[in-house]
């Protein structure tokens, strides 16, 4: 079944997913450790987790498999859901697959061990409107690519 679940904490591109799913009827599970608003629509699913590390990672991880699409700029969490067949997008049009996500998981390692050598400052790019174009373009082809998939 195609359902798509939001590592929705920091997710810039909800609203944009709630109206993609409302015109192709799919249910979007918004999962948060904080209070996020959602509008009340039977197709949006709220779900609030427990505050702890990975916590919402690992009620999207133990859900999201073949057929589902996962929202997540978490390098880790879209590694462990491509293992299970989710298809997986970052906020800014980013699309993971299994030929990427282990040079996206070694470029991530990689940061973080300079970051805590003191030698990278600053963070990732700030949000532009061209990925917020991107990701509605990729978040279609996902869409058809997983319906086609299914037949």
């Amino acid at each position: 079944m195609l359902d798509i679940y939001i590592d929705a904490d920091a997710c810039p591109v909800k609203d944009e997913i709630y109206r993609v799913a409302l015109r192709h009827h799919l249910t979007v599970f918004i999962v948060s450790h904080g209070p996020l608003w959602v509008p009340q629509r039977d197709y949006l699913k709220p779900v609030r987790v427990k505050k702890g590390l990975d916590s919402s990672d690992d009620w999207i991880a133990e859900r999201a498999g073949i057929g589902d699409i996962v929202i997540t700029a978490d390098i880790p969490l879209a590694d462990r859901c491509l293992k299970r067949g989710a298809r997986v997008i970052a906020p800014n049009g980013q699309v993971f697959t299994e030929e990427s996500i282990g040079a996206a998981l070694a470029t991530r390692a990689l940061l973080d061990e300079l970051r805590q050598m003191g030698e990278v400052t600053g963070g990732p790019a700030p949000f532009a409107p061209a990925d917020r174009s991107r990701f509605l373009a990729r978040l279609g082809e996902a869409i058809q690519a997983t319906r086609r998939d299914a037949r």
